[in-house]
């Protein structure tokens, strides 16, 4: 494997703030990797490096983004820009690796661990791809982890689509960077741009900050102390729950909630588990979650950057009947929603890319090292592929998201939809969750839970009358 040229090469494009401010949070934190993982387990054996060179090629010619690498300017005075890589050779980005006996999924685990702390290379395009033999039940294992600043969630399950076999009848999608070159189209732009600042800015400012006025209380306002919340180390640790996406949707049916609704009460019983055998006092005001809202449109999904907002709920740890508690999410998440706060810190990061990179950057850096103690932890939920995907054509049998920790979150979960499965991929730090297997057993045990109510709630009632 060598240097491929795949296509001609793609002017520079700036990052968008959110792109670059992760890149700010990782230089803030020498303890933290934000590389993001899907990890595929596929039946059979593995490929020859000969098809997984093949299949990485294809993927390269769908996305000129895999080819760029970032560049940064001195002291920050400019904003970073993707530029094409004049070295790239395919090799950098595949490693093969194999799990020791019996190869079972606390090996993979554990190796998927090692991989979510280990930095990638700035040197060279921000992904790479592994390939895990000796998985047992007669599989093999590919984890593609890209870093945050190239990715979010629903761009990372694009990507991995892209290294895929093609889809048979789904029409071929390309993405490439739109060019920034001074263009005639650009300038003229820029100009209308300038123009319209004086009456647009305002405007989108009063908007934003109506909108965002909660979220920014929630984000200064501590919440209650949390053994959830302090400084992280290194070394990460990695678990799984699972759940059949059949029976969440029976759950949806019966009590009238999302699966997203869902999704967080199970999360909320299972950090009750922890916060339980950690002996600590449960509040209202103890837990508050960052929930990712995904802002990309249908025609951006095979964009590769990020396009996030979010929420900041607090989960009601403190309601202990299941039903309540899901009741609880449901009308938090639609009060959250109704009061706009995604789209206002979406506005407020579309008005960050209108200012100075500089002082956008230190200021990003500096909130990177102020210890936040508002936010306990992260749960993203992740809609991936309805259709089977294939890998050399080897099948993909399970699908797995793992998520970095950082800003002093000991814990994170990733939770991802594919084909009829449901899967929730918990990150831990090292030292201070040692004990997050309860948070996979509580969201277990909760769906399950979740889904007896459901059913006793749709059993015929008796006819009282006729009795």
């Amino acid at each position: 494997m060598g240097s491929v040229a795949v296509s001609a090469p793609q002017p520079t494009e700036e990052l968008r703030p959110l792109d670059s401010g992760f890149i700010e949070l990782e230089d803030a934190d020498r303890h933290i990797s934000l590389g993001i993982a899907a990890v595929a387990l596929l039946s059979g054996v593995p490929p020859s490096r000969d098809e997984i060179a093949h299949a990485l090629t294809r993927g390269l010619l769908r996305n000129a983004r895999l080819r760029q690498k970032v560049r940064r300017a001195p002291l920050d005075l400019a904003t970073p820009v993707w530029e094409n890589d004049p070295h790239f050779d395919l090799a950098h980005h595949i490693r093969w690796t194999a799990l020791p006996e019996p190869g079972d999924e606390q090996a993979l685990c554990e190796l998927v661990a090692t991989e979510l702390g280990e930095r990638l290379d700035r040197d060279h395009p921000l992904w790479q791809c592994i390939v895990v033999e000796h998985l047992a039940g007669d599989r093999w294992a590919l984890i593609v982890k890209a870093h945050h600043s190239l990715v979010d969630g629903v761009s990372g399950i694009s990507l991995f689509e892209h290294l895929c076999d093609p889809v048979p009848g789904e029409a071929e999608h390309r993405a490439t960077p739109e060019p920034e070159g001074w263009t005639p189209a650009r300038f003229l732009r820029l100009a209308r741009g300038a123009v319209r600042m004086p009456v647009v800015v305002p405007r989108s400012v009063i908007g934003a900050v109506r909108g965002l006025a909660p979220v920014a209380v929630a984000a200064i306002m501590p919440a209650a102390g949390s053994s959830l919340n302090g400084p992280i180390g290194q070394q990460r640790r990695y678990v799984v729950a699972r759940a059949p996406l059949s029976d969440v949707r029976e759950i949806c049916a019966a009590f009238g909630v999302t699966v997203n609704d869902v999704v967080l009460s199970a999360v909320a019983a299972a950090y009750r588990d922890l916060l339980v055998g950690r002996q600590e006092r449960l509040t209202a005001d103890k837990l508050r979650i960052l929930v990712p809202v995904s802002m990309r449109t249908t025609e951006a999904k095979y964009t590769l950057d990020n396009r996030v907002s979010a929420m900041l709920p607090f989960l009601p740890i403190d309601v202990a009947d299941p039903v309540e508690r899901l009741s609880a999410i449901h009308e938090r998440m639609t009060k959250h929603k109704s009061r706009g706060e995604a789209r206002a810190e979406s506005s407020v990061l579309a008005l960050a890319g209108r200012l100075p990179f500089a002082p956008v950057a230190w200021t990003l850096r500096l909130a990177a090292r102020f210890p936040q103690r508002s936010i306990s932890a992260l749960a993203t939920n992740v809609p991936g592929p309805r259709h089977e995907l294939r890998v050399c054509g080897r099948k993909v049998v399970e699908l797995l998201p793992a998520v970095p920790i950082a800003m002093r979150l000991r814990t994170a979960i990733a939770i991802l939809s594919y084909t009829d499965h449901l899967t929730f991929g918990i990150t831990g730090d090292y030292d201070t969750a040692p004990d997050i297997g309860v948070i996979a057993d509580g969201i277990r045990q909760e769906i399950q839970r979740l889904q007896e109510h459901a059913r006793i709630r749709r059993l015929p009632r008796p006819d009282v009358a006729g009795q």
